[in-house]
């Protein structure tokens, strides 16, 4: 089979391809016939070895894939050959709280899923919404699961009340999707006027343009009459955390995301100011186990929600996959499709 290992961190060279034998199926295992893969933030980490698990010598980048199963061990019961599936990207996270004991992820301390076949315990995969291609269904386990615990992971939201996203990144545009869903009304951010657009025609009530609004914490206030955003998807902090504070309804929720950019900042700074006039709570998650990945597939199926899709590129394009990736801000996500 074929696959890609990353020998050395720190550059794409690092990332080499690999002819190897095929997997066997041990009794709880699934072999997988991979048909596509999707690029997260942690990939592009992990590469430049700033991620905050450490990852295994030699390992197949990249967590989210999805396939088609091949073949089964002799004590596998949740899944047959020919069902559809992808990867957790938590695995050993069935349900619960995350522990330190289950901090494994595939394409970091676990091979992932760049590569013609992927051995998984049958524990390590949910079913792919019937509907969703197989490029589609490859974007679910990091950004769908992220976004989705975003939206319903806290106090409930009920139709009508407001949410802000920010920014175009494919979290941000699931917590839309999903927020739309809900019946919510979405503000979202962002610096072009084209993906302005493009908000708008997947559901986006308002599009605020952060660089001619910089203090858009007040013109979300402005658009909700003074009474702010009851939920915020915070992906770009730190930078953003105090318009974040700002913009949030009295008993708001904030869903912190990221705690590093690259800039100069490290750390989050909230103004006595801001952080004085709410009652706000801030709300850290890291994507979500099993169960949540399994509720949010059954929404994803009754709404027929399709995820947004960027760029498609061929396995042995990897690398300019990567490349595209790094240089621009997509729109959606970056597929590597797997022949």
């Amino acid at each position: 089979m074929r696959c890609y290992r990353l020998e050395k961190g720190g550059h794409l060279d690092g990332i080499v391809p690999r002819e190897e034998p095929m997997p066997t199926p041990k009794p709880t295992d699934i072999l997988v016939r991979v048909h596509a893969v999707s690029l997260n933030r942690r990939d592009a980490l992990i590469l430049h070895e700033r991620y905050p698990l450490p990852s295994a010598p030699d390992v197949i980048p990249i967590s989210d894939g999805a396939g088609e199963v091949v073949a089964v061990g002799a004590e596998v019961t949740r899944f047959q050959v020919g069902d559809r599936i992808v990867g957790g990207y938590w695995p050993r996270w069935h349900d619960g709280r995350l522990r330190p004991e289950l901090l494994d992820q595939p394409g970091c301390t676990l091979d992932g899923m760049l590569t013609e076949y992927a051995l998984l315990d049958q524990q390590w995969a949910v079913h792919v919404p019937g509907h969703l291609s197989w490029a589609e269904a490859a974007t679910l386990p990091c950004a769908g699961v992220t976004a989705w615990n975003s939206i319903v992971g806290g106090e409930p939201l009920r139709p009508g009340q407001t949410v802000l996203t920010l920014g175009t990144g494919s979290v941000s545009l699931f917590a839309l999707q999903f927020a739309k869903m809900l019946g919510c009304r979405v503000i979202s951010t962002t610096s072009s006027k084209i993906k302005a657009g493009r908000l708008k025609a997947l559901g986006a009530d308002h599009v605020i343009n952060y660089i001619d609004t910089p203090e858009w914490g007040q013109a979300v206030r402005e658009l909700t009459e003074g009474r702010g955003a009851d939920l915020i998807v915070e992906t770009n902090g730190p930078a953003t955390i105090e318009q974040s504070v700002r913009a949030a309804a009295l008993y708001g929720q904030i869903v912190l995301l990221a705690v590093s950019a690259p800039t100069s900042r490290s750390h989050i700074e909230i103004s006595g100011e801001a952080y004085g006039s709410t009652l706000a709570t801030i709300r850290r998650i890291f994507a979500g186990n099993r169960a949540d990945h399994e509720a949010m597939n059954q929404a994803i199926s009754a709404h027929h929600l399709r995820p947004v899709i960027d760029r498609v590129f061929g396995f042995a394009e990897t690398h300019d996959a990567f490349t595209y990736y790094l240089g621009s801000k997509p729109f959606g996500k970056v597929i590597i499709r797997i022949d």
